[in-house]
């Protein structure tokens, strides 16, 4: 144990050095995020912060380490894969290590190659010098990225400056050890002095950062002048029939879906803004009967529609398993385009304005297919330009569901074979995929996320896919098997018929990604990602058209699932059950009651994450003490500065040394040497000499210039006052040795 803390204790400066690095490559993680898998930045995150934590911790020989290391690296990639449905064991051990290697080589050269980076900065990172030119080199990759690409990285460099900063701070602090072991000694006698003051330095530069206003440059880059929006964003949907792969369309709200497939061009043409309680998908319409090559057109299918009326609960057969939380949206459009349904969140409850008003005649509400249809008769019906919906949207605990077999959600639970249909030329293949992806998955809820896994793992998104590949009358079996690439409704549809061939009730869905919220420009190349739940408003463009699929869990009700690389449905990606269903319903309220703060804070840089909250918060407590210990070390200028202001007059040297007189008299009678009512001061030390002879040496030049200032015709001159501090202080310290009990 000795020994162990004794390493730790010389080790110390490489442990700041690895504390430093590990949020530098935090940094590059989060940024990788946009791009990598979930459950790729998972595992990399995780091993990267345990295998900091070992070089920390367990300064032993070097081949035990990385021994350990790897160890844990290989246990967090098993972790990891099946928590997201990688695979899940099952069979014999050799099984098991077979299942386990399959499909953790990806993964494990990602963590690997992380492991690596990290260990080698440490070791050739190891002066001033090299310091400044790879935090450099760091910034200038970060700020290369922020210009040529769509993401905001500023946070990202701000946190590698502040990185840095403690880099430097603990590199000088080394050499100067190094060089001055003497002094090093002395400041280690004193290290609150030393850390308080580097605590203070950051914590002043990161709250005043924090709270700077937000100004638009001046100037922009060359590269944001010239590209207005870039063409790289996650998004899918074409609106039109493109029956070949040379008939190229323009992305958008699909208005046929008869035949699927083709490539298109990204447009960014604006569709509508949405101010949401929550951000969502923007669900549209729904289809049930798949033809082979796309699905069949039924909005003309005679399916019953009920009238709708304003604030009025909309019919239909909701789940009653789970919570929900309730979100308001008001949709603006910014088009004049025609559309068949209202957009909203799944599941919409009710529908409060209409262009402003109650009027709700041109509306029908298809409870079976929850969509709210937009029947008008005439031209004189505009389609509504702003319209106010709330929606119920599902909350399910993933822990509860997960356990449910299919006699558990559909013994008692019927839902309509139409939810089952499967072409009986199905290609036989595409089902014993099916079956041969989820075998590992018991119920329900585990297949389904085995088949999310495995599209979203095993395929590429891509608006052009090469369709010269293409054998198979079959659009879900040429791409299972064939094209291999593709958009969202290729994923989508495959996602809906797999899941039918395994006896998983499932329907295909189109309508709207969530948009970029204002103020923000990082959401135009993950405009399909899940994001916080706070509120705003979400631009919506014609590249963010999207299909997905929906999946019955029986008493839970239909649940929204997401199988399209870069995209990510919160409900079957982590647990909810966590979030307070409660919760969201308050918050419409205070939006009402304060519509113009939230900009206003916005403008303000007051938007502040979880992790910038704590830290402002511990940066104001440690300026706040500081202050506090700066009032107290200058109590006594402070006393005077007060007396000053009383007497209107500087105060003259014998007039301090009464003053500095009265405090450590004060202090005396804390230890019990209390002054008699009829004594003069000299009375009173003599009886304190005679009690305690060792304050003697200290008592007697303080009461020298005490009697000089108060009785003497001669003035105290500045130089005797200053000599009063050296006493005061001297008596203070030999005050210590002295009970408190003494008088």
């Amino acid at each position: 144990m000795i020994n162990w803390l004794y390493s730790l204790r010389t080790s110390f400066f490489r442990t700041l050095s690895l504390v430093w690095l590990w949020i530098m490559a935090l940094q590059w993680i989060y940024f990788m995020n946009n791009i990598w898998y979930s459950e790729t930045t998972a595992i990399v995150i995780i091993s990267v912060t345990v295998i900091t934590a070992i070089e920390i911790l367990l300064p032993i020989k070097s081949i035990y380490r990385y021994a350990l290391e790897g160890i844990a690296v290989l246990y967090i990639i098993h972790r990891e894969m099946i928590a997201y449905w990688i695979y899940f064991p099952a069979g014999s051990l050799p099984n098991r290590i077979q299942q386990f290697t399959g499909n953790a080589l990806p993964y494990l050269g990602f963590a690997v190659g992380a492991w690596i980076l990290l260990l080698l900065s440490a070791k050739l990172v190891n002066n001033q010098r090299r310091i400044l030119v790879f935090t450099g080199m760091l910034i200038v990759a970060f700020s290369i990225l922020d210009s040529f690409t769509v993401y905001d990285l500023w946070k990202e460099v701000a946190w590698t400056v502040f990185a840095a900063l403690g880099w430097l701070v603990s590199e000088h602090f080394r050499r100067f050890q190094q060089k001055y072991p003497h002094g090093w000694r002395y400041l280690r006698q004193y290290p609150l002095k030393m850390l308080l003051n580097v605590a203070v330095i950051f914590s002043l530069v990161f709250a005043v950062g924090v709270n700077m206003p937000e100004v638009p440059p001046s100037l922009t880059d060359p590269y944001t002048a010239w590209v207005v929006q870039g063409e790289t964003a996650a998004t899918a949907g074409v609106d039109g029939d493109p029956a070949e792969s040379v008939l190229r369309t323009s992305s958008g709200y699909s208005r046929n879906d008869t035949k699927l497939g083709g490539g298109f061009n990204f447009d960014y043409t604006p569709v509508m803004e949405i101010s949401s309680d929550q951000r969502s998908y923007w669900r549209g319409e729904t289809r049930r009967l798949y033809t082979g090559s796309g699905w069949g057109d039924e909005r003309n299918s005679g399916r019953e529609t009920d009238e709708v009326t304003a604030d009025t609960k909309l019919s239909g057969d909701g789940p009653t398993a789970g919570d929900s939380m309730t979100v308001k949206q008001t949709v603006t459009m910014l088009s004049d385009n025609q559309y068949p349904v209202l957009f909203g969140a799944y599941n919409l409850f009710k529908v409060e304005l209409i262009d402003d008003g109650k009027n709700t005649g041109s509306l029908r509400w298809n409870s079976s297919q929850s969509e709210l249809r937009w029947t008008a008769e005439s031209k004189r019906d505009r389609y509504p330009k702003t319209y106010t919906v709330v929606s119920e949207v599902p909350v399910v605990s993933e822990d509860e569901i997960r356990q449910k077999s299919f006699a558990d959600l559909y013994s008692s639970q019927g839902t309509e074979d139409a939810y089952l249909q499967v072409p009986n030329n199905f290609p036989k293949r595409a089902r014993d995929l099916a079956e041969e992806v989820t075998a590992s998955g018991a119920t329900p809820y585990e297949k389904i996320g085995l088949l999310q896994n495995y599209l979203t793992t095993n395929y590429t998104y891509t608006n052009d896919p090469d369709l010269s590949k293409k054998v198979s009358d079959d659009f879900v079996d040429s791409f299972l098997f064939e094209i291999k690439e593709g958009y969202c409704d290729y994923f989508s549809t495959s996602m809906v018929m797999m899941a039918r061939s395994l006896g998983i009730p499932a329907r295909w869905v189109k309508g709207y990604a969530p948009g970029q919220v204002q103020g923000s420009s990082a959401d135009v190349q993950v405009q399909g990602v899940q994001g916080t739940s706070d509120s705003g408003v979400y631009t919506v463009t014609n590249a963010d058209a999207h299909s997905w699929a929906e999946v019955y869990f029986g008493p839970y009700g239909w649940i929204p699932v997401e199988a399209t690389p870069g995209f990510s449905m919160p409900l079957l990606t982590h647990d909810t059950q966590a979030q307070d269903p409660a919760e969201p319903e308050k918050q419409p309220e205070v939006e009402e009651d304060q519509p113009e703060q939230a900009p206003q804070q916005t403008a303000q840089g007051q938007d502040r994450g979880p992790v910038v909250q704590i830290v402002y918060g511990a940066s104001l407590l440690i300026l706040a003490a500081f202050a506090v210990y700066v009032l107290w070390r200058n109590r006594l200028q402070l006393r005077f500065g007060w007396l000053q202001l009383r007497t209107g007059q500087k105060l003259s040297p014998d007039q301090k040394v009464i003053v500095m007189t009265e405090r450590w008299i004060k202090e005396l009678r804390r230890r019990g040497l209390k002054r008699g009512a009829d004594e003069t001061l000299r009375e009173s030390v003599s009886r304190w000499e005679g009690r305690s002879p060792a304050l003697g040496s200290f008592l007697e030049p303080l009461l020298q210039l005490f009697e000089k200032a108060r009785y003497s015709p001669s003035s105290v001159s500045e130089s005797e006052w200053r000599s009063v501090h050296a006493h005061a202080k001297e008596l203070k310290a030999a005050m210590k040795k002295i009970p408190k009990n003494a008088a």
